[in-house]
């Protein structure tokens, strides 16, 4: 049974530092690869949800009027209203076809699969055959960036290895997914148990495989992805972060004072 890492308040997972010591919460994959990405599609798509949601449960919109000035109410009003309208329906789907490929690729029984999801399994297991299976759900991290996730598969495809991830959803803006596996090949494989750090072996750092299994098509195809473009996203988006960080942008002016500040 897989050791699960502990983690902050937040859920990022906490890494010992290499040199040892106590350890600290490193950045999850995920955020950083989504760093750069537009938010205005999500926050629409967020926002319809919404409204569908309390459309259909007017309990809902009640309460969020009575709520008030609640900040906390009224945000739990509105993710019930996102998943009435069912906002995770898709991130359900994916992360139990995830487990069901897992099951297959370590040999285990899967037991019964819902007739409108078999099809996506048979499309998995016949369009992965030319890859060996490495390693499975192996946690990493890259300790350049302090950041940490968990790629889907190390394969092996005509004697080289590469990261591969399944994704269930669509891929047709890949630009964070390339983020993602640049941070996987550029990290380090991480024993949860024993806090020591391995090696993936000689992994290629410009492509990557996405095994594309968009959820209940029956549908599975292999697509390489340019992760030393990644890597540059990578880069780019830790220096966007840490300008966001930065301070002392305000002064003020020499005659209002050292206390005064500018509004």
């Amino acid at each position: 049974m897989r050791v699960e890492i502990e983690r902050d308040r937040y859920g990022r997972p906490l890494v010992k530092p290499p040199g040892g010591g106590k350890s600290v919460a490193y950045t999850r994959a995920t955020t950083i690869a989504n760093s750069l990405d537009d938010p205005a599609a999500l926050t629409a798509w967020k926002m319809r949800m919404a409204a569908i949601g309390l459309s259909v449960r007017s309990d809902l919109l009640l309460a969020i009027n009575a709520a008030q000035d609640d900040k906390m109410a009224i945000n739990k009003y509105i993710e019930d209203a996102m998943e009435i309208a069912g906002a995770s329906r898709a991130a359900t789907i994916g992360t139990a076809l995830h487990t069901f490929a897992e099951k297959l690729d370590l040999g285990l029984d899967i037991g019964p699969v819902p007739s409108e999801w078999a099809g996506d399994l048979t499309a998995y297991q016949q369009a992965t055959k030319k890859l060996n299976m490495v390693r499975i759900e192996q946690f990493c991290v890259l300790d350049k960036y302090k950041i940490a996730g968990t790629p889907d598969r190390l394969v092996e495809y005509n004697g080289e290895l590469f990261i591969a991830d399944i994704k269930t959803g669509r891929i047709d803006h890949p630009n964070n997914i390339a983020i993602q596996l640049a941070i996987y090949a550029n990290g380090l494989p991480y024993d949860v148990e024993t806090a020591t750090r391995g090696k993936w072996g000689d992994v290629n750092k410009s492509k990557a495989i996405i095994i594309h299994l968009p959820a209940g098509t029956g549908l599975c195809k292999l697509v390489w992805l340019d992760i030393a473009e990644g890597k540059k996203g990578l880069d780019f988006a830790m220096k966007v972060r840490q300008w966001r960080d930065k301070k002392g942008l305000i002064t003020p002016f020499p005659e209002q004072g050292e206390d005064s500040v500018v509004n």
